[in-house]
């Protein structure tokens, strides 16, 4: 089942949800550096909303369910390679990052071939022309500072979020579209270009194009190994091939972070990188994608600098397998260039280069804004509030993915998101309370006017339930029997201290990364029987009462109870070696044996006189002495 953001959604999405792979973490939700993943307040479930999502992929980088996807293009792909077409692909440089394990680049252009394409260009070429035209740009300054529009994610980003913007983004196309403008104007017959590389971005750009800049299927790298796999097509039966001309100089570095600055800085002598000389700055990744625009929208007049802002997508993205770390991926991308240029021509390369130079390489940006505007700051106190926090709150635990309580506030209050995303919040509320909260939800939703005749009530009732949610975590705490709540997927809801005591050492060290072990798998914090007990109260709604067993060296007694039929499970744990619980059940177990056997000791005092008499006396003794050691 798929589940998008209704009321906008496009008819083919980038980003795909399926419903039964997800297991709830969230994580998406949290990690998404715009918001376009919300959670739907009817049934919990993460919801895409198409229009917001600039295909960062860092959603679905952190599913490790697969719940989220990508658009594949394999059948799109497949079709144009049954077809009677000419097909020419475009490789990214970005092979070598993701394809380490292909013994020589030439043999990976073999592969692309034996899948019935017949010319395979590096798109490195397309990365010295866009080069050019940039240095062009930053040589003719008229007084705007520019930030580079060769990253999709980057001009999506601005598009959505900083309309105002728009106009600084640089007027040329990316590399990608740049060559295959190349490749339209080489082969004059009728071609269908087909774009490989790691970045999924690249799915959504491709739209955007139409004639001679028109890409017709767009692949991943991990849907290139799919159709490896499926073609039957292993290096060690083909032969070399080199890429088809032109061929690209310095353009093999793109994926590194200033890889396109190197191409444009070759013939540049009053252009450099040098930080106290450059009027560029570089910064990569999503979160200094965020700020470093924000900074420049906010004080460009102050830093007079041209941004040059990437994601990071072409060495390690949604598109991609190869996880290695940062600066080995790098590596590879430099290996990869020297290899290239070994024999490498400059001269042809620089007649090709002023050649395709002529070709118009310019693009003009359009705004689409996604902003959401402010809610009132009654409304954002409202939810504030409703969090157990105060208004002066500047920085919080940032696990919900923003910065602050106050943004997490604000944000609640556009709708992006629900109070439950916010741990502490979450662990302050118990199953029993969640009707409750649904209602205080849902006023919050309500107009401006409705939420001031009900405020005052609201309050009285939210603070009333407040001071009992405090009593009862007060008293949780205190008990010195273990407690435990479970749902029917037998992940922890609430545990106190003494049930991960009686755990042991390890379950402690968990329980400092996750106060309270909420969402932990039961099945990975206690024995196989003690979680197939719980399995049994779920399934038959029965009490289990007093059942000793063995937790590793110690001795436990258990009880289970249905708390929510089939739904949630509670559990009392007692350790038996703990003193204070030996004397009790000393105590108890003697007044057992008193009452099962008064009846026999009556009979057999007719026989023995007073010598029943003498056996309550001493058995009744014990008790006192053990009540009297419970009482010091």
């Amino acid at each position: 089942m798929l589940i998008y953001y209704h009321d906008i959604m496009e008819k083919d999405p980038l980003i795909r949800f399926t419903e039964r792979k997800c297991t709830g973490c969230y994580t998406c939700v949290r990690v998404c550096p715009v918001k376009a993943i919300q959670i739907d307040s009817g049934n919990m479930n993460p919801v895409v909303n198409d229009s917001r999502c600039i295909g960062c992929g860092a959603c679905i980088e952190s599913c490790y369910s697969d719940a989220l996807t990508y658009r594949s293009s394999i059948d799109e792909a497949r079709e144009i390679l049954s077809g009677n077409n000419t097909v020419v692909a475009i490789c990214s440089p970005g092979i070598s990052a993701e394809f380490d394990d292909i013994t020589d680049y030439r043999k990976f252009v073999q592969m692309i071939k034996a899948l019935g394409i017949k010319y395979v260009h590096e798109e490195s070429f397309g990365v010295d022309l866009i080069a050019y035209e940039y240095l062009d740009l930053l040589q003719h300054f008229k007084g705007k500072y520019y930030i580079n529009s060769n990253d999709p994610v980057v001009v999506s980003y601005i598009e959505k979020f900083h309309p105002n913007l728009v106009s600084n983004l640089t007027p040329l196309v990316s590399p990608a579209i740049a060559m295959t403008q190349v490749i339209r104007n080489i082969y004059k017959e009728s071609v269908k270009v087909m774009y490989i590389g790691s970045d999924i971005a690249v799915k959504e750009e491709a739209k955007r194009f139409d004639g001679d800049r028109k890409i017709d299927v767009v692949l991943t790298f991990v849907e290139l190994r799919k159709l490896f796999e499926e073609f039957g097509i292993d290096e060690g039966t083909l032969e070399f091939s080199e890429f088809d001309a032109p061929l690209g100089y310095k353009g093999s570095l793109y994926p590194i972070r200033n890889g396109l600055l190197q191409g444009a800085f070759i013939n540049a002598a009053d252009m450099d990188e040098n930080l106290l000389t450059s009027n560029i700055t570089c910064v990569e990744g999503r979160k200094a994608m965020l700020e470093s625009i924000d900074e420049f929208e906010k004080h460009v007049k102050t830093i007079q600098h041209h941004l040059y802002v990437v994601t990071g997508n072409l060495l390690k993205g949604a598109g991609t397998t190869n996880r290695a770390g940062k600066l080995l991926r790098e590596h590879f991308v430099v290996k990869y260039a020297n290899k290239r240029l070994l024999n490498f021509f400059r001269i042809e390369w620089h007649n090709n280069l002023q050649e395709f130079l002529e070709l118009d390489f310019s693009y003009t940006f359009k705004a689409n804004d996604q902003r959401l505007p402010a809610p009132s700051a009654e409304k954002v106190k409202e939810v504030l509030k409703l969090l157990g926090r105060k208004t002066t709150d500047r920085i919080g635990c940032t696990e919900c993915g923003f910065e602050s309580c106050k943004d997490f506030a604000i944000a609640v209050a556009k709708g992006l998101t629900v109070p439950e995303l916010c741990i502490t919040y979450s662990l302050k509320h118990s199953k029993n309370r969640n009707e409750e909260v649904e209602v205080v939800a849902e006023r919050l939703r309500l107009t401006e006017n409705l939420l001031e005749e009900t405020r005052k009530k609201a309050q009285q009732e939210k603070d009333t339930a407040e001071l009992a949610s405090e009593l009862n975590d007060f008293i949780f705490e205190k008990l010195r029997a273990g407690v435990v709540l479970v749902d029917n997927s037998l992940k922890v809801i609430k545990a106190n201290g003494s049930f991960i005591r009686i755990l042991g050492q390890e379950d402690e060290e968990i329980n400092e990364v996750i106060p309270g072990l909420v969402g932990a798998d039961l099945h990975k914090l206690v024995p196989h029987n003690l979680a197939n007990m719980f399995s049994y109260v779920l399934s038959d709604d029965q009490n289990i009462d007093g059942r000793d067993i063995q937790l590793g060296e110690s001795l436990i007694n258990v009880s289970l109870f249905p708390v929510s039929k089939h739904q949630v499970v509670g559990g009392i744990i007692r350790d038996m070696q703990a003193p204070e619980v030996q004397k009790a059940e000393v105590m108890n177990r003697i007044s057992e044996a008193i009452d099962k056997n008064l009846e026999m000791v009556q009979k057999v005092g007719f026989l023995m006189g007073e010598g029943a008499s003498e056996i309550e006396k001493m058995l009744n003794s014990i008790i006192e002495f053990y009540k009297k050691g419970e009482s010091k």
